[in-house]
């Protein structure tokens, strides 16, 4: 093989895009990597070499930490340019965060996945694998941590949210995609600042997190009742941090007892540190002991918990991985 031929490794987790509908039944997982790679028109003519590993054939939804984290060391093993990851699309906005905090080398790691299966008109599989393989082979994506590419738009990992349940155009970020595909060519117009790291081998302790949404009316009672099953809890407020004045003391109580870590619900724009003053605002939820997520949404703010929370880091530890979010 000649010395500048890109070379990617394509992993499949199953998913959608592996997906193939059974007469007596809905859609299972049932096609390997070798068969994504097979179905994508156009490959061959990129010059990209690729070499195909399977890894899970589970639904997105069926995907745990320890598969993650797994994958995160057989990644570290590869002697590529670039990693394609293929799976459900029910939780890759979880799935690439998480990789984005447990791999360190600047090579592009790409999560692709497919809205329609394979057997169905109009699959948007193939495309997805293909856009997903130029971004991991160019020397542009390399440094932007890992990616989601759909649609032809590459996604920062930290931002990636999925917005629509049925629409083969479903990933959006805030402020906006930081890159595309076009005319077969890897443009990136934005790079997000460092995340924290964190040594997959390291996140071993087994450790229980959730999230909260606050709704109108909540009296704090929930917040009582979940506290004595999690380690970690996020709390996915109104607005910029806010709850109603009834979680108040129930929030207080929990801080003492583990890590609370502060989100907005709306999916984008920060937690405010100090423009409102009401019991139950942002300022005074921060002053009793709960920790800003900063700009992480509350999916994104409980991988983080969860992998720092496995590693054995202690609450100050956990304040301050959190405080270097911009």
């Amino acid at each position: 093989m000649a010395d500048n031929v890109r070379r990617v490794a394509v992993i499949s987790l199953g998913g959608t895009i592996a997906m193939t509908a059974h007469t007596d039944g809905g859609a299972t997982p049932t096609l390997s990597a070798d068969d994504l790679v097979a179905a994508v028109p156009g490959l061959a003519d990129t010059g990209i070499h690729v070499e195909v590993h399977d890894f899970r054939r589970l639904p997105g939804a069926s995907l745990a930490f320890s598969d993650l984290l797994e994958l995160a060391v057989e990644i570290d093993a590869l002697t590529v340019d670039g990693v394609v990851v293929t799976q459900g699309t029910d939780t890759i906005e979880e799935t690439s965060y998480l990789l984005d905090l447990v791999t360190t080398d600047d090579m592009p790691i790409v999560i692709t996945g497919a809205m329609r299966t394979a057997s169905m008109a109009g699959a948007d599989g193939p495309a997805n694998v293909l856009a997903a393989i130029r971004v991991a082979a160019s020397a542009e994506a390399r440094g932007t941590g890992c990616v989601v590419v759909f649609g032809e738009e590459i996604h920062a990992a930290r931002w990636v949210r999925k917005t629509h349940a049925t629409s083969p155009t479903p990933f959006r970020s805030y402020p906006g995609p930081i890159g595309y595909v076009a005319e077969d060519r890897v443009r990136i117009l934005a790079r997000p600042g460092a995340s924290p790291a964190i040594a997959p081998q390291s996140a071993a302790t087994p450790v229980r997190t959730a999230i909260f949404t606050v709704g109108l009316g909540d009296d704090g009672l929930l917040l009582q009742a979940l506290g004595d099953y999690v380690d970690g809890l996020v709390i996915s407020a109104f607005g910029a941090g806010h709850v109603p004045m009834a979680c108040v003391d129930a929030l207080t109580d929990l801080t003492k007892r583990m890590p609370v870590i502060l989100a907005t619900r709306t999916g984008s724009g920060p937690v405010l540190k100090q423009t409102y003053g009401f019991p139950g605002s942002e300022s005074d939820l921060l002053g009793r002991g709960l920790t800003s997520a900063s700009t992480l949404d509350p999916v994104k703010a409980r991988i983080l918990l969860q992998l720092l929370l496995m590693t054995g880091a202690d609450k100050d530890q956990i304040a301050q991985a959190f405080s270097a979010i911009s």
